[in-house]
């Protein structure tokens, strides 16, 4: 059978979902919080539009993923739920209610993430430096990871947010190479690498980061090609999970990997030279964010001379 007649089959008869893919309904008093500090601030989370099966757990332990530049992405990938068309204007506002948010939340580490806006020519990589910049002055000691779209490669663009001084710069390369035209057409895979890459040369002291979803038609050794990739790049953190379908229009599961697979991708990862590997079926970018950044912070500060993600304070920058 070939992949083509896989998917095909994959389509028609969806797979039955095995028992250790459980996501548990959000609810709770601390949800419930959150979901009125977003709501009053007119502000969305990658949480809700993605459809993050984690969203129950994190916002209950006090944590959420902000979704920037609106709700309307310029592309359209196969995997996403986030709606696809043309966005409104940018809300130049927005930045200033996530800080505020940042804060009311009492947050130590924010995740800051946007749709694609592709008909910029900035790519709204000033409304990521803005945010950034704001959290500080709000809520000092807070981190900030920022989970950034590819600026098609720009490192102009991308200069914009690093000269914030992220703790944390993510983008998910998501796939393997040569599903990257049926998965997300307006990507390129070179685009992340530039991205990743661009990132380090830029700030040698940020943490780069990056995230492969699984189950869309991959082999295991692709996978671990894309892996080794992203350590040449110089990525220190990723990210392995599960594809969940969000509905039936959008692509369909390949295969679930199993639980004894994730491990494997954690230990071959580490052996690697990845500094965390979070590898599970419900795992996605931001899942335990805050404490890769803690964990990782002490070695940083040791390589770094002194600069510590979790105390922007120590370096005057940071200030600006």
């Amino acid at each position: 059978m070939t992949k083509d007649t896989q998917s095909e089959s994959s389509a028609k008869n969806p797979l039955r979902r095995p028992p250790w893919i459980k996501v548990r309904a959000p609810s709770g008093e601390t949800y419930e919080r959150l979901r009125g500090i977003m709501r009053s601030k007119s502000l969305h989370t990658v949480c809700e539009e993605a459809r993050c099966p984690n969203m129950g757990e994190c916002w209950g332990s006090g944590t959420a993923t902000f979704l920037m530049m609106g709700d309307t992405c310029t592309r359209s990938c196969s995997f996403c739920d986030v709606k696809t068309g043309r966005p409104d204007p940018l809300d130049w506002e927005e930045p200033e209610r996530v800080a505020r948010a940042v804060r009311d939340m009492n947050l130590r580490h924010a995740v800051i993430t946007s749709v694609n806006r592709d008909e910029r020519a900035d790519g709204g990589a000033p409304i990521f430096a803005m945010v950034i910049r704001r959290i500080r002055e709000l809520q000092p000691g807070c981190s900030v990871e920022v989970l950034v779209p590819d600026f098609k490669g720009s490192r102009e663009n991308l200069k914009i947010v690093m000269d914030a001084r992220p703790e944390i710069l993510n983008h998910n390369v998501e796939t393997v190479p040569r599903l990257f035209k049926k998965i997300q057409p307006q990507d390129r895979y070179e685009w992340a690498q530039a991205t990743l890459e661009n990132a380090k040369q830029l700030d040698p002291e940020v943490l780069t980061k990056s995230g492969i979803m699984v189950g869309m038609g991959e082999t295991i050794e692709e996978v671990e090609q894309v892996m080794r990739d992203l350590r040449d790049w110089g990525v220190e953190i990723l990210t392995i999970g599960q594809y969940l379908q969000p509905s039936k229009a959008h692509l369909p599961i390949e295969r679930y990997y199993t639980p004894e697979e994730f491990d494997h991708f954690k230990r071959f990862g580490e052996e690697i030279g990845f500094r965390w590997v979070e590898s599970g079926p419900l795992v996605r970018s931001s899942y335990h964010a805050e404490q890769q950044v803690r964990e990782l912070s002490l070695v940083h500060r040791e390589l770094h001379g002194g600069r510590t993600p979790a105390s922007p304070q120590t370096d005057a920058r940071s200030q600006e």
